[in-house]
């Protein structure tokens, strides 16, 4: 079975110019996806299941959770967890921290004593000597999964030995807070918009994975954050579980919305001017409509 995951899509405005996403290039030694650019987000572990985490979230509930991810049939631990997992996960890799402070502002991080600390705390919890909910204790916050808006929804096709259910939201960049990679499993970030990222992708400068590259083209059509979250809270959410097939360099994959996905059972109406399967091509990945 895939294990679940989380991946937070951070988003900034910039006046005059398209707005940027965060992206951090994955250590070339890792075994998942090494070299390629990311968002930051991993697997859902124990701890963000902790019914602790319940009181630190300013009312948000597993009802709230499932009815924004639109999964009713999800267990209420998982889909309350799965909040925690974007949180946990963007503040480990990214140091951005989705919370509010007692007078319920997000968390500003960009007094030197204070991200001192908070250097200190992405260690510990990379190292699992801290846990999420002893964090926002120390430190008198709340959690803010209502700033998370659920995107997406992929799952790893079959054919892979690593496989997971994973869940994309969107998030706007707190005021107040810089991203910065870990240092460990990430070696680069970078702040670029869809368009940019795509051009880079496409030259070979940077490596985008399928899922990475589809959510990059889809986000094109949006001319700055906030059009782009309003249409996310309105956006139904269908799962993409790719059809994967033997292609001339190795391997492709067809999304629900190709002609030849299979199962048919599971087949999507396609989209106007959308791509329906990504094929390895040269060493870069590209996208095809067939």
């Amino acid at each position: 079975m895939p294990c679940n995951a989380a991946t937070v899509i951070l988003l900034r405005d910039r006046p005059e110019a398209a707005y940027e996403l965060f992206l951090m290039r994955r250590g070339r030694n890792q075994a998942f996806m090494g070299g390629a650019f990311v968002f930051p987000g991993g697997r859902l572990d124990e701890a963000d299941t902790d019914q602790k985490l319940a009181l630190c979230v300013g009312g948000f509930r597993a009802p709230d959770a499932k009815r924004l991810l639109q999964e009713a049939d999800l267990p209420d631990a998982t889909a309350l967890a799965l909040f925690m997992t974007a949180i946990r996960e963007t503040f480990e890799e990214a140091g951005v921290l989705l919370a509010r402070n007692v007078h319920g502002g997000t968390v500003d991080l960009s007094a030197p004593e204070t991200a001192v600390r908070v250097s200190a705390y992405r260690l510990e919890l990379h190292e699992k000597r801290l846990t999420l909910g002893e964090l926002v204790e120390r430190e008198n916050l709340q959690l803010a999964p209502d700033l998370l808006v659920p995107y997406s929804h992929w799952i790893t096709p079959e054919m892979e030995t690593r496989r997971f259910d994973t869940r994309f939201f969107l998030a706007m960049l707190p005021e107040g807070q810089v991203p910065v990679h870990d240092r460990m499993e990430l070696t680069e970030s970078r702040w670029m918009s869809p368009a940019f990222a795509l051009a880079e992708h496409a030259a070979g400068k940077i490596v985008l994975m399928p899922p990475t590259l589809k959510t990059m083209e889809e986000l094109l059509s949006f001319s700055n954050a906030a059009q782009l979250i309003a249409a996310a809270r309105s956006r139904p959410i269908r799962t993409i579980l790719p059809d994967a097939f033997r292609a001339k360099d190795g391997f492709g994959i067809r999304l629900p919305t190709d002609s030849e996905y299979r199962p048919a059972a599971l087949r999507q109406p396609p989209r106007s001017g959308e791509s329906t399967r990504i094929v390895m091509e040269g060493g870069v990945w590209k996208s095809r409509t067939v």
